[in-house]
């Protein structure tokens, strides 16, 4: 365990003396927690933590009781590595529309990827909690471009938790190096949130699979090194949900094409890619868990899924009120700064109890996930009503603004087009509200 939490970062002490230089290199031991560690009681010689709504900033470190010390020690860390390996490139690779091979590898060094995933399968083996401060100080930073999220905790969970051995082995340890960067292919052109409509397909040759479809808006589908590919495997099936699997596609395997990188209104560093399979041959040993249990596996895993894009919808809320309240406090109008209007002092009043109250709920979502107690149906309430918050939050804030919220320059700009894309993937809201509904009404 040692060995890998020193991967877990560098020192406070030595990240505090580090001035325009990489803050990866040779990692030195830092005290992050292995296990979820609730933080009531507290210990003698440990004051009670402060819940955002009292906090100076809403992005303090130290604060929220879900939290330890030792989560802030990997939280101070990972702040550093985002404002000095992602901030001063970020423009640059919103224009290329990907994030650069060498960042991963950085992130890999750093800790930051596979956080969550067992140390013998070769992950971090932290807890859950480590990985929310990752989702968390990317957005508070406002870089979308990494798709650390996905790779870390959603792809390499369903080979942690359903490949065999051969293929844990072959995967997890380059992937939390940073050097096989993960995508998973649900989505196809004619199927968006209903996973039962899925036309990709893999029929049997030999002891071979025979893999032929299309996928679209794929995360890391441009930069990906293998990617978790969803297809029917038994068309006899009673429901398509009896009959669908998950594969193990190597990047370069031969009928694997990768399409154009897509031009998206936000998310504009994040590579996210059309994928096709052209008589794909694949071996046996590509086939991840059981056939025809995958849809099995995706219900099991997306309330992780949902509650990542939570966390990081709140946590975006909190970066732009934070953006906002200082724009307010030094734009001037009428002789004084907007700050003094009480139409604005009203308006920065309801978003921040608005997210304040979001993040109560969402820290006892990440307290339940800890103890595996998040059900799905919480899991879609998290995912919905924290990305509906996002894009009302990213508009109030934009209008506070007034002209220069329109201007690309302004950090509020981008935070208002990236925001728009939450509400649509990982199951679209109006399906959330569905998934609630069904719990709400069925007979218990």
């Amino acid at each position: 365990m040692a060995a890998r939490l020193r991967l877990l970062g560098k020192s406070v002490q030595q990240l505090n003396g580090i001035s325009g230089k990489h803050v990866c290199g040779t990692a030195s031991a830092v005290s992050v927690p292995n296990r979820y560690q609730h933080s009531h009681p507290k210990s003698s010689d440990e004051r009670p933590r402060l819940e955002t709504s009292q906090a100076k900033s809403l992005m303090d470190i130290g604060t929220r009781g879900v939290f330890s010390s030792d989560h802030d020690i990997f939280r101070e860390s990972a702040r550093k590595f985002f404002q000095q390996e992602v901030v001063p490139y970020h423009a640059e690779w919103e224009k290329a529309g990907q994030v650069s091979r060498n960042l991963w590898e950085k992130a890999g060094e750093q800790g930051l990827l596979g956080t969550s995933t067992p140390e013998e399968h070769g992950g971090i083996g932290a807890d859950i909690l480590s990985s929310a401060i990752v989702w968390e100080e990317q957005m508070y930073v406002n870089c979308t471009g990494p798709g650390f999220s996905l790779h870390s905790d959603i792809v390499m969970p369903y080979i942690s938790r359903y490949g065999s051995k051969g293929q844990v082995e072959k995967y997890i340890p380059q992937m939390t190096a940073g050097k096989c960067i993960g995508a998973i292919a649900m989505t196809e052109p004619g199927a968006g949130s209903d996973l039962q409509g899925v036309r990709t397909n893999a029929k049997k040759d030999g002891s071979d699979w025979i893999l032929n479809g299309s996928k679209v808006f794929i995360t890391n589908g441009w930069m990906s090194d293998v990617v978790i590919v969803v297809a029917v495997t038994n068309r006899e099936a009673r429901t398509p949900a009896h009959g669908i699997s998950l594969f193990l596609v190597d990047n370069g395997t031969k009928g694997f094409v990768k399409g154009r990188k897509l031009e998206k209104i936000g998310l504009k560093a994040q590579d996210t890619a059309e994928l096709f399979f052209e008589d794909v041959r694949l071996p046996a040993d590509a086939l991840l868990g059981q056939e025809n249990k995958g849809f099995y596996y995706l219900m099991a895993e997306l309330p992780q899924e949902r509650l990542l894009i939570a966390d990081m919808a709140l946590a975006s809320c909190e970066f732009m009120f934070e953006e906002t309240r200082n724009y307010v406090k030094q734009r001037k109008a009428f002789g004084k700064t907007i700050a003094h209007l009480q139409t604005v002092q009203h308006k920065l009043a309801e978003l921040k109890t608005q997210i304040c109250v979001g993040r109560t709920f969402l820290d006892n979502c990440l307290q339940l996930h800890a103890e595996k107690r998040l059900d799905s149906a919480t899991a879609s309430m998290a995912k919905y009503w924290a990305s509906d918050l996002q894009n009302t939050v990213a508009t109030q804030c934009l209008q506070l603004h007034g002209g220069w919220g329109y201007m690309w320059e302004y950090p509020i700009a981008k935070a208002y087009v990236d925001s728009r894309v939450q509400p649509i993937y990982g199951g679209t809201n109006e399906i959330m509200k569905e998934l609630i509904a069904r719990d709400i009404v069925k007979e218990k």
